[in-house]
């Protein structure tokens, strides 16, 4: 590597050591001349070594002036372009004992490598591209010693690289211009040689034959113009006459990119089998007779004119066709209203066709009448055919699942049971949506021991599978492990040995308060997690116990005649608050067991009254967020509104609270991320959950409205959003929200007591 490009830098795999491998170090003895007339013993140096022992510099520059930059440094992607040929010679050609071939030649000035490549000529006969890849080429013999340089190259000079002679005829403006610069005279292009074999082709082209005819058709065009351009057409076959025959009601599709037909059979009176495909798209012949031969539709007919043994056969390409068979296909011009088709056998009646097939026949053909045929009227009462009936299995015997069974009864062989695949793609989890319902449950059990024990009931909704997981108390004897695994779960109290698929529980049967059989075991539902909860009240609709309309309504059917008795009981509750349990129990009474537990906290969820005060609220914030500027001595709001501003592009004033939280991150604000985020969130938003920047930056204002020093806290643990556990919802219950909604004041207000409305008015108030 150092010999052919001494001057790259000394890193690894750029150069090595020279002396690895010597034995012996003496000078080689030759004279040499050290000054004027001065003869002294001096080491020979090898051609082409730049360094500081050498007197041979590059030939771009005179002795002495050398650059100081090493070459692929000063000449990096600077390369010269030379135009030339080489002749081959060719053996077998009449009349053209050579050829020229015109190459490109690269010379790299940035470590003097040469590469030569011949651009690519269409219907040449030979392999073209690179010819000579990228690597210094020595000077051929005796001077073999030394390598190709710059002055080596120039228009009309020949140069031998690997046993070929490339004649140089042109270059490029850049190195004409680099050369010029260097003190290098280049002379005019010159013109390469004519070449006598692409002439003879050239001559000879229009009677030259080719060996076999052309025989393909160009349909490109044809398909481009119409490529998505289709004609409809109904159509009938009246099959009447068979014995199970009956009136088919078709759809004729023609493409008009490449001729073919499809034929799809529409739903039919009869039961039939609902739009299936009665002809796969193709070409449809007018006559059919039968299956045509191997080798018919090929373009090609291939003849046997020489010899009948089994070796030294000759074959040859029928230019005339002679056993080629013409067979007519239908296209469009065959097309219209009223017209019969023959499709194999079967005479199909175009009755109508569509608004598009209209306007293209009256466009191009100039029919301006498009008048339908009425179908015949069907001669048979498809009214008491028999409808096919299900298959009957033979009863369950125990082995396996159902679905397993069934299956294995349908088809000889064994294949597994289908699985609901749109519903696994619509209940599959995705982000945070788990589609699971948790619920906590209790086991109801004549051994005391067993109904202390608390469960965990998985349900989930991709294929309706259950999964029971026990939590186990310390020192009770049980442990914290699975119970039940995931399976199906049949509903108690149904036969199994039948061949109808039994019930499973359903999302349905999932509430707070359901009893549920599993495997002889008794569970009841206690509580559900919030996910489960929010679930099924954002699908209402498929879970009526969540659905807090439908149990309002059931609630004011059974309070209206006792509404005034049932208002008058809670007079005397505190900021129209009344607590979850003192509800239930009143609700509980009136509405009997039709009341379940899921529904009361229905209620409780919807009319929840939230009695949390936050710990800090927003001055506390900003005396905790003003105490640390202090602290940390920082007073530079102008670089942070400079921030502000440079991130608001649009120049509205406000930016996302992401947005803000980065700004403020990076302007290194002396604050933790959890009071960057209790100070965001702290700060009103608009519609499009924006804040003004405006806002923060009077809120980080020590000069506006200034607050007393905050005490010292942790703030990574106290303003932590984890440090003060929200309240369960529905705990506290909204009095006055919970009447609102019932609307029951106007049945009663006249027979009420002026003093008792009076009293209902100010709880609402409140």
């Amino acid at each position: 590597m150092s010999v052919r490009c001494p001057d790259l830098p000394f890193l690894p795999g750029y150069s090595f050591n020279p002396n690895i491998g010597k034995t012996q170090y003496g000078r080689t003895p030759i004279f040499g001349f050290i000054g004027k007339n001065n003869r002294s013993l001096v080491e020979k140096v090898k051609p082409n070594m730049f360094g500081p022992l050498s007197d041979k510099f590059p030939s771009i520059y005179p002795p002495g002036q050398s650059v100081e930059l090493p070459g692929w440094i000063v000449f990096d992607k600077q390369i010269l372009c030379f135009d030339a040929y080489f002749q081959e010679t060719l053996q077998e050609v009449p009349g053209s004992p050579f050829q020229v071939r015109k190459v490109k030649l690269y010379y790299f000035l940035e470590d003097g490598t040469i590469q030569v490549i011949e651009p690519k000529v269409e219907n040449s006969g030979v392999s073209q591209g690179t010819l000579i890849s990228r690597q210094r080429i020595r000077i051929p013999a005796p001077m073999d010693d030394n390598f190709y340089e710059l002055i080596d190259f120039n228009i009309g000079r020949e140069v031998e690289l690997y046993g070929k002679v490339f004649k140089i005829t042109n270059c490029d403006h850049f190195t004409r211009t680099f050369l010029n610069r260097c003190g290098i005279s280049v002379p005019d292009p010159i013109m390469p040689p004519a070449d006598p074999y692409m002439d003879i082709r050239s001559h000879d082209r229009d009677a030259m034959q080719p060996k076999k005819p052309n025989r393909n058709r160009d349909t490109l065009g044809k398909f481009l113009a119409n490529d998505k351009k289709v004609l409809h057409f109904t159509a009938y076959w009246d099959d009447q006459n068979t014995e199970y025959g009956y009136m088919h009601h078709l759809e004729v599709r023609y493409y008009l990119a490449d001729d073919t037909i499809e034929i799809k059979e529409l739903q039919t009176e009869a039961g039939g089998e609902p739009s299936f495909m009665f002809l796969r798209k193709g070409k449809l012949p007018k006559r059919y007779k039968e299956l045509p031969p191997v080798g018919s539709n090929s373009n090609y007919t291939v003849l046997n004119v020489l010899g009948s043994a089994l070796t030294n056969r000759r074959y040859i390409v029928d230019p005339l066709d002679c056993g080629r068979q013409n067979i007519e296909y239908y296209d469009e011009r065959d097309l219209s209203i009223g017209a019969v088709i023959n499709c194999y056998g079967r005479k199909l009646v175009l009755t109508d066709c569509d608004s598009f097939t209209k306007e293209y026949y009256a466009t191009k053909y100039g029919i301006s009448e498009f008048k339908p045929i009425a179908e015949p009227k069907s001669n048979k009462d498809f009214v008491n055919i028999p409808l096919p009936k299900d298959r009957e299995l033979p009863p369950w015997n125990g082995f396996g699942t159902y679905e397993d069974s069934a299956q294995n009864c349908i088809t000889v062989e064994p294949k597994p049971p289908h699985k609901d695949f749109k519903k696994f793609l619509l209940y599959d989890s995705f982000g945070l949506d788990s589609h699971i319902l948790r619920f906590e449950a209790k086991m109801k059990s004549k051994i005391p021991e067993n109904c202390t024990r608390n469960f965990i009931i998985s349900y989930f909704l991709t294929d309706d599978s259950l999964s029971i997981f026990e939590v186990a108390k310390r020192n009770t004897g049980f442990a914290s492990t699975m119970f039940a695994a995931r399976s199906k779960v049949q509903l108690a109290g149904q036969k199994i040995f039948t061949s109808k698929p039994p019930l499973c529980y359903t999302p349905q049967h999932m509430f707070v308060g359901a009893t549920l059989i599993i495997n002889g075991f008794t569970f009841i539902l206690t509580n559900a997690d919030e996910y489960a909860l929010r679930y099924m009240e954002l699908n209402c609709g498929q879970f009526p116990k969540a659905n807090l309309k439908r149990i309002m309504e059931k609630v004011k059917e059974k309070l209206e005649p006792i509404y005034k008795d049932f208002v008058a009981e809670n007079m005397p509750v505190e900021n129209s608050v009344i607590t979850y349990e003192r509800l239930r129990d009143k609700l509980c009474r009136v509405m009997g067991d039709d009341f379940t537990e899921h529904e009361m906290i229905t209620i409780a969820r919807g009319f929840s009254a939230s009695c949390y005060k936050e710990k800090y609220n927003r001055e506390k914030i900003r005396a905790i967020a003003l105490t640390e500027l202090k602290r940390f001595l920082w007073d530079d709001l102008d670089r942070l509104k400079e921030y502000f501003i440079h991130n608001d592009n649009a120049k509205t004033g406000k930016l996302t609270k992401q947005e803000c939280y980065t700004v403020m991150k990076g302007s290194r604000l002396p604050f933790d991320i959890q009071l960057i985020e209790k100070i965001l969130e702290v700060l009103p938003k608009d519609d499009d959950c924006k804040i003004r920047y405006e806002d923060i930056l009077q809120f980080l204002d020590r000069s506006r409205c200034p607050l007393p020093d905050a005490m010292p806290l942790n703030i990574k643990n106290d303003l932590w959003w984890g440090s003060e556990p929200q309240p369960e919802a529905g705990r506290l219950i909204d009095w006055c929200a919970f009447n609102k909604y019932l609307d029951l004041e106007s049945t009663f207000r006249d027979t009420v007591e002026p003093d008792s409305v009076k009293a209902l008015e100010n709880i609402k108030n409140t």
